[in-house]
C-alpha cells in the first residue's frame, strides 16, 4: 500500500471545535464547569424554553477575538449569528446558535514545523463562534441528556485543505493547540471534549487538480489518534479507488480498537441545516480600537517565548522549540532556570531526562512527580559539587518514583560525592597496587589505559569520587 499510496495524493482539512475559557455560558449565565451534577447548570435560555433571549457574552467574544489575532485573521467589522436547524434530543431547541455566511473572521495563517525541519503555511478559512450543543448519556437503564454542556461557547478554527499527510495534520494541531493554551483562549483539554477535531479527507492522483469526494472523520479527541485515523482512511479511499469502487460523501468515526474508520452516518450538506439569521440576536459589532486593546492585553504567544528563550538563556532554536511546546513546559524550565541559575543544564534535564520518564510513563509535564523547583534543586547539587551527574540520574529516578526531595535522598543513601583528594589518592593507590600488569603496561606506552585506571576508582567509589578530581590525581599517580 506504501508504494501504490506514492501514486496518490491526500487533500486533507481541518475543523477544531475549541471551547472557550469563560465563566458562564455562550448566550446565558450558566456555569461553563465540567463535571457538575446532570442537568444542574441550566436555565431557560440554553435549554430552549419558550419566550426565552438569548445575550452575548463579552468575554468569549474576547477571546475569540485573541485566538483570530494569534492565527492572523482578518476580523469583520460586522459578524451575523444564524441558526443551524437540525434535530437531535441533545439540541433543546432544534438549532444551533452559530455563525454561517458573515463568520467574525477569516484568511488567517499558522506556520507548522515538520519532521523534515521544513516549514509550512496553512492557511485558516475561517473562525466562527457558535454554542455546543448536549450530550447524550449512556447506560444500563437507557440514555438520558445531560444539558449542562448545552450553550457553551466554542469557536470553529476552519483550515483550508493545504495539509497532504496525517504528519501535517498532526503538526497543525498541536501547533493550534499551543497556541489556545498559551492565550488562555481554551485550556486544551482533550479527554473532556474542549479540543476536538473533525478530519475532511480525500484522495486523488498525484498531478490532477480536482479534489476528490471528501469523508469527514468526527470528534477525534487525541493527536495520535487524528494521525492513525487519517493515514487508515487514506489507504481506505486509495483501495475503494483501485476497486473502481465509488468513494461515498460520509460521516466517519475512529475506532481505536479496532484501528479501522466505520460509518455514522452520510454527510450532510449546507443546505440541509436551513441557515438563517437568528432574528434574537443583534449583528457582532468589533470595532477596531477594541480589537487593538484586546491585542495590548494578550499573553505571550509561543513563538515570542521561543525567540525570548533563545535571547534571555543563549538556547538554540531547537532546545527553545521543545521547551515552549506547551505553556505548562516553557513554566517548568523557567521555574528551573530560576532556582539553579544554569540555563543550559536545565534544558538538557529538562528535555531529556523529564520528558524521556514522562513519555514512558504517558505523563504530561503537569501531572510530573518531580516539581521544578525539586529538579532545580537537583541541578544546582551538581554545579556545587555535591553529586556527580551520574549520581544525578539515580536520584533523579529516586525521586520520580518517590517525590522525595534530592537532599533527602542523597543523605539517605549516603550519595554525596568524594572531592577529599587524600580520600581519592588512597583508593588510587589501591588500584594501581591490585593491577600491576596493567600499571606496567601503562608505563611501557599503553596509555589507553588510563581509562581503565580511572574506571576502577570510580568503581571503588560507587561512582561517588569527583571525576575532575579523580582524572587530574590518576594522571598524576601513573606518569610520575
Amino acid at each position: 500500500m506504501s508504494t501504490l499510496r506514492d501514486t496518490y495524493e491526500a487533500v486533507i482539512g481541518l475543523e477544531v471545535h475549541a471551547q472557550l475559557m469563560t465563566k458562564s455560558k455562550m448566550f446565558c449565565s450558566c456555569p461553563n464547569e465540567f463535571g457538575a451534577k446532570i442537568n444542574t447548570n441550566v436555565c431557560p435560555v440554553c435549554t430552549g424554553q419558550p419566550g426565552s433571549l438569548p445575550t452575548v457574552n463579552r468575554n468569549a467574544i474576547e477571546l475569540g477575538v485573541r485566538a483570530a489575532i494569534a492565527l492572523n485573521c482578518q476580523i469583520r467589522d460586522e459578524s451575523i449569528f444564524a441558526r443551524k436547524n437540525y434535530f437531535y434530543p441533545d439540541l433543546p431547541k432544534g438549532y444551533q446558535i452559530s455563525q454561517y455566511e458573515k463568520p467574525f473572521c477569516e484568511h488567517g495563517k499558522l506556520t507548522v514545523k515538520l519532521k523534515s525541519g521544513e516549514e509550512k503555511q496553512i492557511g485558516i478559512t475561517r473562525i466562527h463562534f457558535e454554542e455546543d450543543a448536549g450530550k447524550n448519556v449512556h447506560a444500563a437503564f437507557g440514555t438520558v441528556v445531560n444539558l449542562n454542556r448545552a450553550g457553551v461557547p466554542l469557536i470553529e478554527i476552519v483550515s483550508e485543505p493545504d495539509m497532504r499527510t496525517s504528519h501535517e495534520a498532526g503538526q497543525y494541531l498541536r501547533a493550534l493547540h499551543s497556541i489556545l493554551r498559551y492565550g488562555d483562549i481554551c485550556d486544551g483539554n482533550m479527554e473532556q471534549g474542549n479540543f476536538r477535531c473533525d478530519a475532511n479527507i480525500s484522495v486523488r492522483k498525484r498531478g490532477e487538480t480536482k479534489f476528490g469526494t471528501k469523508v469527514e472523520l468526527k470528534n477525534i479527541n487525541s493527536f495520535r489518534f487524528v494521525e492513525k485515523a487519517i493515514d487508515h482512511e487514506i489507504d481506505r479511499q486509495i483501495d475503494l479507488v483501485e476497486k473502481g469502487e465509488t468513494i461515498k460523501q460520509q460521516t466517519r468515526t475512529w475506532n481505536s480498537g479496532k484501528n479501522i474508520t466505520e460509518l455514522m452516518r452520510e454527510k450532510e450538506s449546507a443546505h440541509d441545516y436551513r441557515y438563517f439569521p437568528d432574528p434574537d440576536l443583534s449583528p457582532l459589532r468589533i470595532t477596531k480600537s477594541w480589537q487593538d486593546k484586546v491585542r495590548g492585553a494578550m499573553p505571550e504567544m509561543p513563538e515570542q517565548v521561543r525567540q525570548r528563550f533563545q535571547k534571555d538563556y543563549n538556547l538554540s532554536d531547537y532546545d527553545a522549540g521543545v521547551l515552549t511546546a506547551s505553556k505548562e513546559l516553557a513554566l517548568y524550565y523557567q521555574e528551573t532556570v530560576k532556582i539553579c541559575s544554569n540555563p543550559k543544564a536545565s534544558a538538557n534535564w529538562v528535555a531529556n531526562e523529564l520528558l524521556g520518564r514522562l513519555n514512558a510513563e504517558g505523563k504530561e509535564v503537569y501531572d510530573s512527580p518531580v516539581s521544578a523547583m525539586q529538579l532545580g534543586d537537583l541541578i544546582g547539587r551538581i554545579d556545587q559539587g555535591e553529586i556527580s551527574g551520574k549520581i544525578a540520574k539515580t536520584v533523579f529516578e529516586e525521586m520520580f518514583a518517590t517525590r522525595k526531595n534530592p537532599a533527602d535522598i542523597i543523605k539517605a543513601k549516603g550519595l554525596v560525592q568524594i572531592s577529599d583528594t587524600g580520600a581519592i589518592e588512597t583508593v588510587i593507590d589501591k588500584v594501581i597496587a591490585a593491577n600491576p600488569a596493567q600499571y606496567a603496561d601503562y608505563k611501557a606506552g599503553k596509555v589507553k589505559l588510563f581509562a581503565f585506571f580511572v574506571g576502577q576508582v570510580m568503581k571503588e567509589t560507587r561512582g561517588q569520587a569527583n571525576p575532575g578530581i579523580v582524572n587530574d590525581l590518576v594522571k598524576k599517580k601513573l606518569d610520575s
